[in-house]
Formats: C-alpha cells, sequence, structure tokens
C-alpha cells in the first residue's frame, strides 16, 4: 500500500515553493511524517535556485495538532540514526532551521506540540487571528522532544519559554505575537495573500545575498545540534511512563484526536 502524501509541494517559480501539509482530520505528525520531512528537506537542500519555502496547512482548524499518540512507538524507536548522528526527527527539525532558503510558516488554526516544534524550526511564523500554539507535554507527563527548550530561549528569553513549557497552556495568536513566538498576526482573510507577497519578495532576491544574510543570523540565534538530540532523549526517557498513563486516557476520553474534542482547547484541558 502506498503511503499518503503529506507535504504537497507546489512549484510556485524556481525561486519559490508552497508546502501544504495534510494528514487525517486534524493533521497528526507520525512516523511518516518523519520520513516524508526529510526526503523534503533534501529536496530542499538540493534545488540551486530556491530562495523561499512557504509552509501551510490543508485544515483550517488543524496546522499541525501534535504527535499521534496512537503511533507505532517501535517504528519511531527503531529508526536509524542520520548521517548527523541524531535521530531522524531531532535531524530533520535541525536541517530544517539549517536550510540555506528562507522558510515561512503561514499558520492557521491549532499548533502544538510536535506542531509547535516544526513552526520553531522555520524561519519565519505569520498567524492568523485563530491560530493557537503551545507545547502541551509537561501536562502529560513528558519532556518537550523537538527542542523548544533550545528554540524559544533565542526568540523570547528566559521566563516566557519557561512560562510556556512548563504551564502546557495554548497561546492565542495575539499573545503568542507579543511574546514573539510569531512574528506577527495578520487580519482575518489577508494572511495567504499577505504571506504570499512576502515569500515572492523574498523569491525576487539574489539567492547568494539571501543564503548567507540567513546563515549568519543562524550562527547567532539557532541552538545547537547537540541540544535537539539532549530535547529528544529526555522525550524517550520521559514519555509513556505508566505513572502518567492515566493522565493521556482521561484527554482521549474527552475525545482527544478527534476535531470536536479536547483538541479545541487542549490547553485548558490537560490541566483538568
Amino acid at each position: 500500500m502506498s503511503t499518503h502524501e503529506q507535504f504537497a509541494v507546489e512549484e510556485t517559480s524556481p525561486s519559490y515553493w508552497r508546502v501544504t501539509f495534510s494528514n487525517g482530520e486534524i493533521n497528526l505528525i507520525d512516523p511518516d511524517t518523519v520520513e516524508q520531512l526529510a526526503e523534503l528537506i533534501t529536496r530542499i537542500e538540493q534545488t540551486p535556485d530556491l530562495n523561499v519555502v512557504v509552509f501551510r496547512s490543508a485544515n483550517p482548524d488543524f496546522f499541525m495538532a501534535h504527535w499521534d499518540f496512537l503511533s507505532d512507538r517501535s517504528r519511531v524507536a527503531a529508526m536509524q540514526p542520520a548521517p548527523s548522528g541524531l535521530h531522524p526527527y531531532a535531524d530533520s527539525l535541525y536541517r530544517l532551521a539549517k536550510v540555506p532558503v528562507a522558510t515561512i510558516s503561514e499558520i492557521n488554526g491549532r499548533a502544538r506540540g510536535a506542531g509547535s516544534e516544526f513552526v520553531l524550526a522555520t524561519d519565519i511564523r505569520f498567524a492568523g487571528p485563530t491560530a493557537i500554539l503551545g507545547q502541551f507535554e509537561v501536562g502529560v507527563g513528558s519532556v518537550p522532544g523537538g527542542n523548544p527548550s533550545g528554540r524559544l530561549p533565542h526568540l523570547v528569553g528566559r521566563g516566557r519559554p519557561l512560562e510556556i513549557l512548563l504551564g502546557a497552556d495554548d497561546f492565542p495568536a495575539d499573545l503568542a505575537a507579543k511574546y514573539g513566538y510569531v512574528n506577527r498576526v495578520v487580519p482575518k482573510g489577508e494572511l495567504e495573500q499577505f504571506v504570499d507577497a512576502f515569500a515572492r519578495r523574498i523569491a525576487s532576491f539574489d539567492k547568494t545575498a539571501v543564503s548567507r544574510t540567513k546563515a549568519l543570523v543562524d550562527a547567532e540565534s539557532l541552538p545547537t545540534a547537540e541540544s535537539y538530540g539532549a530535547s529528544l532523549q529526555a522525550y524517550f526517557q520521559s514519555a509513556g511512563r505508566p505513572e502518567n498513563a492515566h493522565r493521556v486516557q482521561s484527554l482521549f476520553d474527552r475525545g482527544l484526536q478527534r476535531p470536536d474534542g479536547v483538541e479545541l482547547d487542549l490547553g485548558r484541558r490537560v490541566a483538568e
């Protein structure tokens, strides 16, 4: 059976791609996502004229919900290390942050957990007014694994990452922008047009100027590859412990991973 293509690439021009993510009712991230993302990043790295990639969602309510709690844990554990030595999930987030093109997240709907970690790995985050971001993992007894602990301090200082990670709550778009979690909030109905115009502007510029400028900013602002490995190792060590099984089960009982259940206000419900 063929695997569903989760990342649909629209090559708008040689220098500008739009990538639309789609995976199930609420856009969960799963082992197939990890493998397909690695392939997409390689494709981006190997496209010489590419200047900018915009990541979008096919679902207006869920950009990327979070990791699929029902996915095959043994398959994830058995994934062979990438050439960097990192697990493929950590490696893909690190590589995505370092690609020699500008990457933009066009965030409508919810991006929590691994979804938040994905948008944090992109360079620029523009949000619609109903977007919601958050890292709820501590609320279910886990350490966030995609290194928001390494990325957020470079964006929002020290105290606010602890508020975001330890509080495990939702951050609506306006507060996320105030903190620096996202770049800005774009008025209702204008996000796609705004992001497209911004991306086309970057796409029109010289490739060397774009890639080298980004590399200089990366050198000053990105966490190390080692921190990505440490974050994911902490997740593997903390997730799925028997003493926290009741927390996850309670969320499933109330509609976790369904579009009309606790997913709508997960930040509040995870603490109930």
